[in-house]
């Protein structure tokens, strides 16, 4: 390995010595790193991903965002700010076209850069020279879900022995976002390590004093916007409302065995999209496992018909919102069994409590990103006086609204009145 020209306390904060011992000793695979602004987490792993592969000639790198027209000015420039600080920048060449992709001179290893919004670049990553030991998922929280993740590793995690994965992420306010389940679950592993970090525990010269200044007003201006950006913190109300939700992953093999599948349609409008779920209801159980979504904004009604017509080959009925009469005679038109949702006072209280008082609200991440998202993230909304206002929110609820229409039948058997 070439020398770095300055000590590793010049570039690594000490909360991440940890990280950087198990990364050099190949103890964990698995790394996230929650943290809020100035945390020093992106430093971090930038630093240890250009001493591992100058440390190791057999080790390659790709980094990851959701969306890759944000790596140039994101984690592209993270690296070549970490190279510079290590004092190396002149091994490293960097070039931003067509991809952005750092070689490391002496030997080619490569540093690849790719973004999930075009999976057909991920599966064209090729290294000339040994394998894809370094994998980071920058603004993880940015991705569908474990699904999707898991996806990428399978296609990169191949021909090597030793491999780090680093999550890098601030953590949405709301504790039932799935990254931030899956930090808390993830701890518990043995090949996983979780390092927290503000930046309280950087040297302050390293954030300068109109940072430190800001942090500082907005601490004494908004607390609690303070703790989520400043120090990372989950700061959701507490007004969680499914504290039932469940995002993992349903196999084919579940779906197969399906035999009480209720289907839902929100329709939407402008602003608003068309949300069509599938979810199958398990009596004996008392869950409902929502597996199949479609979402989509400005939804022409002959492909919203078709979309129904291959998920539901077999023509069962989909209760749709009793408001949009026309939109439902559309569909019945193109051979779509369309029952209109019976609608009335107290009907959107009884079928959000329905769904709460289930055992489990399972939704697969994967197959249902909006979903999954929209029922995480949908809490009660303040009142200003440290308590919850009345009644359920009528924003962000385009899935929640297709789930309680699909269940509407369910909910009447049970006894919820509308």
């Amino acid at each position: 390995m070439r020398k770095t020209k300055r000590r590793l306390s010049k570039v690594l904060a000490p909360t991440f010595y940890p990280l950087h011992r198990a990364v050099k000793t190949g103890e964990a695979t698995h790394f996230w790193l929650p943290g809020g602004r100035g945390s020093g987490k992106s430093s971090a792993v930038s630093v240890e991903i250009l001493l591992g592969i100058m440390e190791h000639p057999d080790a390659n790198g790709v980094v990851l965002r959701k969306v890759g027209k944000n790596l140039k000015d994101s984690v592209y420039q993270q690296l070549l700010w970490a190279a510079g600080k290590l004092g190396v920048r002149e091994l490293w060449e960097a070039r931003v076209s067509p991809q952005p992709v750092m070689i490391y001179k002496p030997t080619g290893q490569k540093i690849l850069f790719r973004g999930m919004d075009s999976p057909q670049k991920l599966r064209s990553v090729k290294t000339e020279r040994g394998y894809v030991r370094y994998i980071w998922f920058e603004e993880a929280d940015e991705f569908s879900g474990e699904g999707e993740l898991r996806s990428v590793m399978q296609s990169l995690m191949r021909g090597g022995e030793k491999f780090a994965v680093f999550y890098t992420f601030n953590p949405p306010r709301s504790s039932g976002h799935w990254i931030n389940r899956a930090a808390a679950s993830e701890g518990c592993r043995e090949d996983a390590r979780v390092i927290r970090s503000d930046y309280r525990e950087m040297p302050e010269e390293w954030l300068g004093e109109p940072f430190l200044a800001e942090a500082e007003r907005l601490r004494e201006k908004d607390p609690k916007a303070y703790a989520h950006e400043y120090l990372g913190q989950a700061v959701g109300t507490g007004g969680e409302v499914f504290p039932n939700l469940k995002l993992r992953k349903i196999e084919d093999g579940e779906i197969a065995g399906f035999c009480r599948v209720r289907r839902g349609i929100d329709w939407g409008y402008g602003a608003d999209p068309f949300v069509y779920l599938a979810a199958e209801v398990d009596r004996k159980r008392k869950r409902v496992l929502v597996f199949h979504e479609e979402y989509r904004f400005r939804a022409r009604f002959d492909w919203i018909a078709g979309a129904i017509r291959a998920e539901n080959p077999g023509g069962e009925a989909v209760m749709a919102d009793s408001a949009e009469p026309r939109s439902n005679d559309e569909l019945r038109e193109r051979g779509i069994r369309v029952l209109a949702a019976k609608k009335g006072p107290g009907s959107i209280e009884h079928g959000i409590s329905w769904l709460q008082d289930l055992e489990e609200l399972v939704i697969d991440p994967e197959r249902c990103p909006n979903a999954a998202r929209e029922f995480a993230e949908y809490t009660l909304e303040e009142d200003g006086c440290g308590g919850f206002a009345g009644g359920f929110p009528d924003r962000n609820n385009h899935c929640i609204d297709a789930l309680r229409y699909a269940c509407e039948r369910e909910m009447r058997r049970t006894g919820v009145g509308f």
